[in-house]
């Protein structure tokens, strides 16, 4: 039995798109719908209970959307808002935190993991919980790069800015001792290649959560009895909340292929919840 409904994806602009890009490739039948919250981009630097509360909202619609299942494609909101959408709502709520924590766990030979990450990521702890958990024997350290996210926006990945911050940063990381390398903001995969050229050889594996979290998805599914099969699905559907021309001039980038035009969606027009009661 194929089960055609869409998989929900979101984040707060267009770093999400590196999880959508692996969905799309490793599950070609399944239809995606993606959500960028440009209306409160970047999540990072926010409180946790304003992320929390927009991820919140963001889930019901796009449950409200007949969605089987949402990814929740960033960071900062997967730390601020995964269990109690676990608790909220009916359909299977998928995070990228746990999947990159296992992944690196197992990567691990000499058990210290470095994770970069925004500056929510890292100070919600999220990822030595989930490292922790998988195996309470390993080392974390936790390494806030939150400017690379605009550099690598500015379509300077592989740039000198880029080159320079992760000279520091990996210095730091391989003088630790780390011999694997968590990218913790689903915007690093960009970052690749400048990783391994600023390593220069130096031993690092690097796991990277966009993977991780596809095959996260796969298994559940499967598990589930949720997978569409047969045909491969139309182009994934883009809404923005805001600047749909912002997310278009980077949507190529971080996806890797063409995009159709996003479709603006009004989902803060009633209230802004920065201001809501909690």
């Amino acid at each position: 039995m194929s089960d055609t409904r869409p998989i929900g994806v979101f984040d707060s602009g267009v770093g999400g798109l590196t999880v959508l890009h692996q969905l799309h490739t490793r599950l070609p039948a399944e239809r995606l719908i993606y959500l960028a919250d440009l209306a409160h981009f970047p999540y990072g630097p926010r409180y946790q209970h304003e992320v929390r509360d927009y991820a919140l909202a963001i889930i019901e619609h796009l449950v409200g959307l007949d969605t089987k299942l949402v990814v929740v494609a960033c960071n900062t909101a997967t730390a601020a808002a995964l269990n109690l959408a676990r608790e909220r709502f009916d359909v299977p709520v998928v995070g990228v935190i746990a999947p990159g924590a296992q992944a690196a766990v197992e990567a691990t030979h000499n058990r210290r993991v470095a994770v970069i990450s925004t500056e929510g990521t890292r100070a919600s702890q999220e990822y030595v919980h989930a490292i922790k958990e998988a195996n309470p024997g390993v080392g974390v350290l936790g390494v806030a790069v939150p400017e690379l996210v605009d550099i690598i926006e500015a379509g300077e990945a592989s740039g000198p800015r880029a080159e320079a911050i992760l000279a520091g940063v990996l210095d730091e990381i391989t003088g630790w001792g780390a011999d694997t390398l968590v990218l913790g903001c689903t915007h690093y995969p960009l970052l690749r290649p400048t990783i391994e050229r600023v390593l220069d050889g130096r031993p690092m594996t690097v796991v990277d959560s966009a993977e991780t979290t596809a095959g996260r998805v796969e298994r559940i599914l499967a598990a589930n009895r949720l997978a569409a099969s047969g045909d491969v699905a139309p182009a994934p559907q883009l809404l923005v909340t805001a600047e749909p021309r912002r997310f278009s001039d980077t949507a190529e980038l971080l996806f890797g292929d063409a995009l159709p035009q996003p479709t603006v969606v009004a989902l803060w027009a009633s209230a802004d919840l920065s201001g809501a009661a909690r």
